[in-house]
């Protein structure tokens, strides 16, 4: 067991990677947040194209998006750092001036554009994640890792709010919020290769040495059904509210903004807090309490009197904690396990894991709760204690494989 360690400002600022890089991902994430919300918007109200057609487009784009994460993790383990970056934000630029070039009826161009979009979404977090890993470790690099994630929730909160304001412009207004997410992710690209940060990838092990694969199957396993958590106030939580408690919009809107304070707020405390404990047994805490949340929502959505919209905003903080436990540890011990040499591939299988948990959660998550709250929540609370147990079960067989020698990297304890 760790101490807890305190962590300056300046000091989180430094192991973040420096003001300038600290700039470009609140600018990067100021632009993430006037489009993403409203990308669907676009494409049905500026090119004219139907809800059913751009949504596939758009869920093609992430998809497809997922194929060019082993690329990056080669890329990542020849030793780049801020150039993968810089691109991750570049190619997004190339998606929205294909939004920007689309004519009305062009289903192609938004396809493409949503690719780009989704490639450059995609690439981001692993090459995010092997930057912070590069000029921090241990514990410091854990709560760098956590306040980037806050940085971002703040500015894509930011963005979407200002996208919302405009939206009374029309399709004018669509075109210009492209424009301007455009311009962002462009200075955002330039901050971001200013840094000029480039690792120096290590000489490979002896042959006999065990690859990292084995100890994270389980984990990469565990996080596709870990990642529905952050779909649940998107996705599931407008759903119940609305079409089951037949509660006002209000109440999705008041589960959302709460989560990202939330988020914004205590991402980097809870994390400093929970760094007394091993990584693994914090991540697979947070199955616990993600668990317990949806067995928070089942019961609210049996609540009567007109308390179920009440009670679901409620529970919906413990869930809120649970997601915040969770993006805090599970991060930070994937870059604890993997060697130096292979810290690209790990983060780019992570993400694959991610992302694949995040595109396949909607169409999951609607079609349990086709058939009841309990199918839902108790499916949901299921799968992730199952996934916590897995987590927490292969810390033996990760020890054995690991020995000594990542301990001696991280100089932490590693993930244990």
């Amino acid at each position: 067991m760790a101490t807890t360690t305190k962590i300056r400002p300046r000091a989180l600022v430094r192991a973040s990677g420096g003001p300038r890089y600290a700039v470009a991902l609140a600018v990067d994430a100021l632009g993430t947040g006037l489009l993403r919300p409203f990308l669907l918007l676009y494409g049905v109200t500026v090119l004219r194209l139907s809800a059913p057609v751009t949504g596939i487009a758009m869920t093609a784009g992430v998809v497809l998006g997922l194929a060019c994460m082993p690329a990056v993790g080669r890329w990542l383990d020849r030793g780049a750092r801020s150039s993968v970056v810089a691109a991750s934000m570049l190619v997004r630029v190339a998606g929205v001036a294909l939004l920007l070039a689309a004519p009305e009826g062009h289903i192609w161009l938004f396809a493409a554009a949503a690719l780009f979009l989704g490639i450059g979404n995609q690439a981001w977090p692993a090459a995010h994640a092997a930057l912070v890993a590069t000029v921090a470790h241990g514990r410091e690099r854990d709560a760098a890792l956590a306040a980037g994630r806050a940085l971002r929730n703040a500015g894509l909160g930011a963005g979407a709010l200002l996208a919302t304001a405009c939206l009374t412009g029309g399709p004018a207004a669509l075109r210009a919020l492209a424009a301007v997410t455009g311009l962002a992710y462009l200075v955002a690209a330039a901050l971001a290769w200013s840094v000029r940060l480039h690792a120096h990838p290590t000489a490979p092990p002896p042959a006999t040495s065990p690859a990292p694969a084995p100890r994270m199957r389980a984990l990469l396993a565990a996080n596709v059904i870990y990642v529905f958590c952050l779909n649940v106030p998107e996705v599931a939580l407008p759903l119940v509210l609305v079409t089951q408690l037949h509660a006002s919009p209000v109440w999705p809107a008041a589960v959302f903004v709460a989560n990202t304070v939330l988020v914004v707020t205590l991402q980097v405390p809870v994390t400093v807090l929970m760094s007394r404990f091993s990584r693994r047994a914090v991540l697979a805490l947070s199955g616990v309490v993600l668990a317990a949340s949806y067995l928070g929502f089942l019961a609210a959505t049996s609540s009567r009197h007109g308390w179920g919209a009440p009670a679901v905003t409620a529970v919906s903080v413990i869930c809120a904690i649970g997601e915040i436990i969770y993006a805090g540890s599970a991060t930070a011990l994937v870059t604890a396990l993997a060697p130096p040499r292979l810290l690209g591939r790990a983060l780019a299988r992570f993400q694959l894991s991610t992302g694949f948990g995040l595109a396949v959660s909607p169409a999951v998550i609607t079609a349990l709760a086709s058939h009841g709250p309990a199918t839902l929540w108790g499916g949901l609370s299921a799968a992730t204690l199952l996934s916590a147990s897995a987590v927490a079960l292969e810390r033996d067989h990760g020890r054995r494989l690991r020995g000594t020698a990542a301990s001696a990297h991280d100089g932490d304890g590693d993930g244990r």
